[in-house]
């Protein structure tokens, strides 16, 4: 994800953790977002366990469907060797 589009993530960070976790909870996952953050150009999305692929296709669908965010800068998502932390 490019910079701008990063900022553009991280200044509505409050809304997407609410929709993101609403997804969540509609499918009757246990998993929720604790925070967004950027570091450099990823946004980096924590949740409170480990996310399985079908959560990362959740998160990732949401961050395409963006209108303010240019969907074809958004990478799949990827898990870091020993977190909960997804990037994109």
């Amino acid at each position: 994800m490019d910079t701008n589009n990063a900022k553009r993530v991280i200044t509505q960070a409050n809304t997407h953790i609410t929709n993101i976790n609403r997804a969540f909870k509609e499918v009757k996952s246990n998993i929720f977002t604790n925070y967004i953050y950027s570091d450099n150009r990823e946004v980096i999305i924590t949740t409170n366990k480990v996310a399985i692929s079908l959560n990362l296709s959740m998160v990732e669908k949401y961050m395409k469907e963006l209108n303010d965010v240019d969907s074809n800068n958004i990478m799949s998502p990827r898990l870091p060797q020993s977190s909960h932390i997804s990037r994109f």
